[in-house]
């Protein structure tokens, strides 16, 4: 059966991946990762959250794929032995010394080759696999066949994981000293400040203050920007590959994203095991959180990978608004996120389910008042409803 990988950036994101139905999570320690933006699970935290995944079913994996330097490497095993400790399913590691280590500290905990080794045959899948590796995650520029050559090609029990939906990077595999240089922050210690979203300009030497567009467009050219990947539609084509695990990019977006991305994955990917057709709602929900224009990345071939020059910029259909915290008795009792009014048409997003519409017939707030304005974050709101929506429900608007 194919698993289904969600991102946990935080509590809240696991909260939500688990709840909309993820077979797996993985997420940073306060070490070793590659987004030290979401470096939010310490040792009690990351204990609370397999505690809770694996309540549900769900597994861990700790990303420890960061490019280490000597006086890290060194420090590694004492950090992987308290990782074990808190019950983590799986480490995702890049390094080959890394590796090496963590199998002599943990030899019982399953390793994961990262996307940032940058796997694209067979012959080095099988040698990680010597090693102790039970997964690859292939480089995102491979594409379908060449996924299905190394699958026939290494061993069965070997397992083979690749990202569908996300952000994609214009360097290779993540590879890249772009940040490093212009920022000082090193991507491959997880603190990338992405100039490959700046806007660039030319500029000749004899004229330090005149900037020539890249293109003949007036507002530059954003020449590295990469479009977003959705697979949604492309599931069928990796699960006959051999890929038994899709991975959703997104460690550092929010638990609205990973609910809602996490939901019509779990409904594509239950439709595909059914022998079903992609339920046409689902497709619909990856433009319902803020993304750059969808490709396929390199899995159909290289035309549909290219980049987006006009802007680096989000498009954004509709705002997440509030979640349901309980019902009872014909209330809905809920905490709100984001401005909406009662006049709004309002979607509700339960796990598993696909959204409903929602009008209110009124608002109370938390001082028992009835408003017509919601437009305090995380104020306490009620209304009345027929409809028993699970809590953790997702309740949201189009944008305007």
């Amino acid at each position: 059966m194919i698993e289904l990988l969600s991102p946990a950036g935080d509590f809240e994101c696991l909260t939500a991946a688990v709840n909309y139905g993820c077979d797996a999570v993985y997420l940073g320690g306060t070490e070793y990762g590659m987004r030290a933006s979401a470096a939010k699970f310490d040792f009690d935290t990351l204990k609370k959250a397999t505690e809770l995944a694996h309540s549900k079913g769900v597994r861990v994996y700790l990303t420890c794929n960061t490019v280490p330097s000597n006086d890290e490497i060194e420090a590694l095993p004492e950090y992987i032995k308290n990782a074990a400790a808190c019950g983590i399913d799986a480490a995702i590691v890049s390094d080959i010394g890394s590796v090496a280590l963590i199998k002599d500290t943990v030899p019982q905990l399953d390793v994961h080759i990262s996307t940032q080794a940058g796997v694209v045959n067979y012959v080095t899948a099988n040698e990680l696999y010597k090693m102790g590796a039970k997964r690859v995650v292939l480089a995102r520029e491979v594409d379908i066949d060449n996924i299905r050559r190394i699958r026939d090609k290494i061993p069965a029990d070997m397992e083979i994981e690749v990202f569908v939906h996300g952000a994609m990077c214009v360097s290779f595999s993540g590879r890249c000293l772009l940040s490093s240089f212009l920022t000082g922050r090193n991507a491959n210690k997880g603190e990338c400040a992405q100039p490959c979203r700046w806007k660039y300009n030319l500029v000749e030497e004899k004229r330090p203050d005149q900037f020539f567009p890249i293109d003949e467009d007036e507002n530059g050219s954003y020449i590295l920007n990469a479009k977003d990947m959705s697979m949604i539609c492309h599931l069928d084509k990796l699960k006959d590959a051999g890929v038994t695990s899709f991975k959703i990019e997104g460690r550092a977006k929010s638990s609205y994203y990973v609910a809602v991305i996490t939901n019509a994955y779990r409904a594509a990917i239950d439709a595909l095991n059914n022998g079903e057709p992609l339920p046409k709602w689902a497709e619909e929900e990856v433009y319902k959180v803020s993304h750059r224009q969808y490709s396929t990345g390199f899995y159909l071939g290289k035309e549909d990978a290219q980049q987006y020059y006009e802007d680096s910029g989000y498009i954004r259909t509709f705002d997440f608004v509030g979640v349901i915290d309980r019902c009872e008795n014909g209330t809905v009792y809920m905490t709100q996120r984001n401005y909406f009014t009662v006049e709004d048409e309002l979607e509700v997003l339960s796990p598993g389910k696909k959204p409903v519409p929602l009008r209110l017939p009124y608002l109370i707030n938390s001082n028992g008042e009835q408003i017509t304005v919601a437009n305090k974050a995380t104020e306490k709101l009620t209304f009345s409803c027929d409809i028993d929506f699970p809590s953790g429900s997702i309740l949201r608007k189009p944008s305007k």
